[in-house]
């Protein structure tokens, strides 16, 4: 990945018309740009599962970045915009680990050239227990609309 660092002030938090809110490039942003850091509190999966849900109302709506060690990035607490980043089956940026040391971060990386005004979208590729039912993949369902959207958040079944 290329090593420009776009700030915070290149994005924007908005209605989407996708779902709730969504982040949008102020500005063209190349590929490979790393754009914007996914922040909050970091804590155990344990804690994250007591801490479900934020929103009784909506329970699957969560800011939890599952990390590759075990641990859990909690957006609701300590936050950036990127919290507001929807999914999509055809994102135009991806999330990935980076090694600090003694800590782990999440960053949005441009997977193409993105231009002013785009919504950015990752894929969630999220990971619940169990089977992937029409009931479960009906509450983590996808509204990105693409053309091969699989209806669902959920990751792909290997």
């Amino acid at each position: 990945m290329s090593k420009k660092v776009a700030s915070d002030k290149m994005v924007v938090v908005r209605e989407s018309g996708v779902h709730g809110n969504g982040v949008f490039a102020k500005c063209d942003i190349p590929k490979g740009t790393k754009i914007i850091e996914y922040t909050g509190e970091r804590i155990s999966w344990k804690e994250a599962v007591k801490r479900h849900p934020h929103d009784p109302s909506q329970p699957n709506h969560t800011f939890y970045f599952g990390l590759e060690d075990g641990s859990t990035i909690d957006a609701k607490y300590g936050g950036n915009a990127a919290m507001w980043a929807n999914h999509s089956c055809k994102p135009n940026c991806e999330a990935l680990e980076e090694d600090f040391g003694k800590t782990t971060k999440v960053f949005l990386y441009a997977k193409k050239n993105i231009e002013a005004g785009d919504e950015l979208f990752y894929d969630y590729g999220l990971v619940v227990e169990g089977k992937q039912t029409k009931k479960l993949k009906k509450e983590y369902e996808c509204r990105c609309g693409q053309k091969n959207c699989r209806k669902t958040m959920l990751a792909k079944n290997k």
